[in-house]
C-alpha cells in the first residue's frame, strides 16, 4: 500500500507540472498532425509505394530485356507505383533525369539479356534523380530480383537439356527444348509478381497519419524514462529521498512506488494521447482496443524499468537533461519514429530491433493494419523481460548506492 501511495503521490506531481504536461501530450499530438500530413500520399494513403517514373533506355531490344519491362516493371499489380517511359537513347534518358521528368533512369547495356541466359551477367546502370534514392533501390531490387530468378532458371534449363543430350537427343531438338523450358518458366515465375510483395502484416494497409501516430506514442513515452529517473534523482539532491529512506517505509516499497509513479503516468499520458487523436485527427488504431492496450502496458512496462537504469546510473539531473534526452532521440530515431524503419539499410533495420520503441511501433502499425494475438506475443514477452530486466538492475544498483 505504501507504494502505491507513493506512485501516486509522484503521479499527481507530474499532472500538476503544466509545463511538463505541454511537452508530453500537446507536442506528439502536433508531431502527429505535421508529419503525418507532410508525408500523406507516400506511405498507404494513396498507394503503398510513392509514385515513381522510370525510364528505360534497352541498348539491345532483345526478348529478355523486353519481358522484364513489360512483365515487371509495367506488371499490373506495380501499376500504382511505377509509370514507365521508354527512351530511345541514352542522352533522352539523361535528359528525362536531369529535367527531373523521371525519377529514375535504367539503362539495359548491349547483350544484357542474353548475358542473362548464357549466365554472363552486364550490370544494368541506374541513374537517379536528386532526392530519389529511396526509390532507386526499390528499382533495383527489381532488377536484382529478376536477374537472379533468370539465372537460376536458365542453369536449371541448361541442367535438363544436358540430360536429354545424355539420352541421345539432337541438337536443334535440345535447343528447342531448351528454349521452351526456359520461357515456360520464366513466364511462370513473373506471372503471381513475385519480385516484389508490398503487404503490410495484416490486411489493411497503414497511412502516413495512422504511422505517425504510432511513432509519436513510441517515442513520447520513451521520454518517461527520462522522466522518471530525474525525478528520483531530484529527490535524492533534496534530501527527500533520504527522509523516505529513514521514515518506517522500506526501501523497496519506496523503489517500487517510483517504478509504479512511471508506469501509472505512461499509460495515462497514452490513453490521452489515443483518444485525442482518434476523436480529433480520427487515426484508425484497428480494430482491437484490447491488443492495443496489451502493447502499450508491456511498453509502458519497459519504460518504467528504464527509468529505474536511468536513476541508478546517472549521477545527476543535468546529467539526465543532457544524456538521457541525447539518448532518447538517438533510440527514437533508430527506432523508426522519425523516419519508417523500411526505408533503413538492412544494417540499420537490424539494429532496431534492439530498441524497444521499435518493438511497440512495429506492433502498433501491425494493429493498425489487421494483425492476430499470435504475431503479438514475442513483442509482449520482449517488452516484459526489458522492463522486468532493467527494473531488477536498477532497483539493486539503487539500494546498494543508498545503503
Amino acid at each position: 500500500m505504501k507504494s502505491i501511495a507513493i506512485a501516486m503521490k509522484d503521479f499527481s506531481i507530474r499532472l500538476k507540472d503544466r509545463k511538463a504536461l505541454l511537452m508530453m501530450i500537446c507536442m506528439p499530438i502536433l508531431l502527429t498532425v505535421i508529419l503525418g500530413s507532410a508525408l500523406k500520399g507516400v506511405m498507404g494513403d494513396s498507394a503503398s509505394f510513392p509514385k515513381t517514373n522510370v525510364a528505360v533506355y534497352l541498348q539491345d531490344e532483345d526478348s529478355m530485356s523486353k519481358q522484364f519491362v513489360q512483365q515487371v516493371l509495367k506488371e499490373k499489380k506495380l501499376k500504382k507505383s511505377i509509370h514507365v517511359e521508354m527512351a530511345n537513347t541514352q542522352k533522352e534518358l539523361n535528359q528525362l533525369i536531369k529535367d527531373e521528368k523521371a525519377d529514375v533512369g535504367i539503362i539495359l547495356p548491349q547483350n544484357w539479356g542474353t548475358g542473362l541466359q548464357n549466365t554472363d551477367i552486364k550490370p544494368a546502370i541506374i541513374k537517379v534523380s536528386s532526392g530519389k534514392e529511396l526509390e532507386a533501390s526499390f528499382v533495383q531490387q527489381l532488377i536484382e530480383t529478376y536477374v537472379k530468378t533468370t539465372s537460376a532458371v536458365t542453369v536449371s534449363a541448361k541442367t535438363v537439356v544436358s540430360d536429354l543430350a545424355t539420352l541421345g537427343e539432337t541438337g536443334k531438338k535440345l535447343d528447342k527444348i531448351g528454349t521452351e523450358i526456359t520461357t515456360k518458366l520464366i513466364n511462370e515465375t513473373t506471372e503471381e509478381s513475385q519480385f516484389v510483395s508490398e503487404k503490410p502484416l495484416g490486411k489493411k494497409p497503414v497511412s502516413a497519419i495512422q504511422y505517425y501516430a504510432a511513432a509519436m506514442a513510441a517515442m513520447f513515452l520513451l521520454f518517461n524514462a527520462r522522466v522518471g529517473g530525474k525525478s528520483i534523482l531530484a529527490e535524492r539532491e533534496n534530501i527527500t529521498l533520504a527522509r523516505m529512506i529513514i521514515s518506517p517505509t522500506s526501501k523497496n516499497a519506496i523503489i517500487i512506488g517510483k517504478f509504479l509513479g512511471t508506469l501509472f503516468y505512461t499509460l495515462i499520458q497514452f490513453l490521452i494521447f489515443i483518444g485525442a487523436t482518434h476523436f480529433i485527427l480520427k487515426v484508425n488504431w484497428g480494430n482491437s482496443l484490447l491488443q492495443v492496450f496489451a502493447i502499450a502496458f508491456a511498453y509502458s512496462i519497459s519504460v518504467s524499468g528504464l527509468s529505474m537504469i536511468v536513476a541508478a546510473f546517472m549521477k545527476t539531473e543535468k546529467m539526465v537533461e543532457s544524456l538521457g534526452g541525447m539518448l532518447v532521440q538517438v533510440l527514437s530515431l533508430l527506432g523508426g519514429s522519425m523516419i519508417p524503419i523500411s526505408s533503413f539499410p538492412q544494417s540499420m533495420q537490424t539494429m532496431s530491433k534492439l530498441t524497444p520503441n521499435s518493438w511497440a511501433l512495429t506492433s502498433f502499425t501491425n494493429i493498425m493494419s489487421g494483425t492476430s494475438w499470435d504475431s503479438l506475443i514475442h513483442p509482449i514477452i520482449l517488452l516484459l523481460g526489458i522492463g522486468i530486466a532493467a527494473a531488477l538492475i536498477g532497483i539493486l544498483r539503487l539500494r546498494s548506492i543508498n545503503n
